[in-house]
């Protein structure tokens, strides 16, 4: 890691339980000393943090029955404080504030929300306070997501990756009890082999990530294979970590090779296009013709309605959307001209048809080309 950068560390809820129910407080306290030496070593760190619903199940035990959504943001709301004390009270000893952040991806996919928060979280690294930021659960019912045996994805993964991206950090540092990136799933595979370091995420790593999770944690592979892609799109370093090995942190800013290194795809860009960027974080985006998808990656020419085929999620007018290529390859995120209802409407309609089909027009393009940001192509 670079000397006296700006880190993000996130850590989920099996590193925080060690795949019990209740928080370890053990390994948060290891977790805290480790954070206080980097800070000690001029490291800028932030701290994204799962584990209040866990906290929460332990102060209000529940049978298996109650898994539906609002027991989680019932269990989240509990325990929210719980893990916030935990986390004060193990690092007040290095003279360290704390500062609770609760965001949501919508927070941040607008320009106004990202850039306050954006302020708000520079503020306080300027004053030496540690910012540990959680998804805020009891909002956020869209980003709590089930898979058949009752666990969740996507929750804090993806947010880590926008809060790096949002504060310019160097490094995104993601704990887990799965170690990195494998060649095949470790539990049932014993020739699985560790991939050290990543150049370039394409369909082949997207694939090797799969959809497998921890029993109490939000995150399987693919949600950190997806933030990742996020934040070396903007420039940074991501490393997928063993939460349990010791010294991680310490060790991994010595340089020392552990757990998989995802390089970044492109130079550090300026807050508008990260900001842009943070639309590889949601599900909304526009789906395109092979000549649409052409004219933007080799002409550099806008997105017009004529070359969309379909639309995914919900966006408005002014949100950072994905552009997506008919096989499946994200190609550029950009700021829709026109709400996901209306592109709906108008997909395939020549430019000059707009005002008819709607009644109204906000222009020819659905995103004007200086309004998109390319990314790095699988080829």
């Amino acid at each position: 890691m670079d000397s006296g950068g700006r880190v993000v560390v996130k850590v989920g809820t099996g590193v925080l339980t060690g795949g019990r129910a209740e928080l370890d407080l053990e390994r948060m306290a290891d977790l805290a000393r480790q954070i206080a030496k980097l800070r000690a070593d001029g490291y800028e760190v932030l701290l994204v943090s799962s584990g209040a619903i866990a906290a929460g199940r332990a102060r209000l035990p529940l049978d298996r029955m109650h898994r539906d959504v609002p027991t989680k943001q019932m269990l989240a709301a509990i325990g929210q404080h719980l893990l916030m004390q935990t986390y004060d009270q193990l690092l007040s000893p290095y003279g360290i504030a704390v500062a609770q952040t609760l965001l949501t991806k919508a927070d941040l996919r607008h320009r106004l929300g990202y850039l306050n928060a954006r302020n708000t979280l520079l503020g306080l690294l300027e004053h030496g306070v540690l910012p540990i930021i959680n998804e805020n659960d009891v909002i956020a019912v869209d980003e709590i997501r089930f898979a058949e045996n009752d666990r969740l994805f996507g929750e804090n993964d993806n947010l880590a990756a926008m809060v790096a991206n949002l504060v310019d950090a160097h490094t995104l540092i993601n704990l887990t009890n799965a170690g990195g990136l494998f060649t095949a799933d470790p539990r049932l595979d014993p020739d699985a082999r560790l991939i050290p370091e990543v150049a370039r995420i394409n369909k082949c790593i997207e694939a090797l990530a799969g959809g497998a999770g921890t029993a109490q944690g939000t995150g399987g592979m693919r949600t950190k294979i997806e933030a990742a892609k996020l934040a070396t799109a903007s420039g940074i370093t991501v490393i997928i970590a063993p939460g349990f090995e010791p010294d991680v942190l310490l060790r991994l800013a010595t340089g020392e090779p552990i757990g998989t290194r995802f390089r970044p795809t492109a130079s550090r860009r300026e807050s508008r296009k990260r900001w842009i960027l943070s639309a590889l974080a949601s599900h909304a985006a526009v789906h395109v013709d092979h000549g649409a998808a052409d004219a933007i990656r080799r002409r550099g020419r806008s997105l017009l309605a004529a070359g969309v085929k379909s639309v995914s999620g919900r966006f408005g007018r002014g949100d950072p959307i994905s552009v997506i290529a008919l096989d499946g390859e994200r190609i550029a995120c950009g700021l829709a001209n026109y709400s996901s209802t209306d592109v709906d409407q108008i997909k395939g309609v020549h430019s000059q048809g707009i005002l008819g089909m709607l009644g109204y027009a906000y222009g020819d393009e659905v995103i004007h080309r200086n309004n998109l940001v390319l990314l790095a192509s699988d080829e």
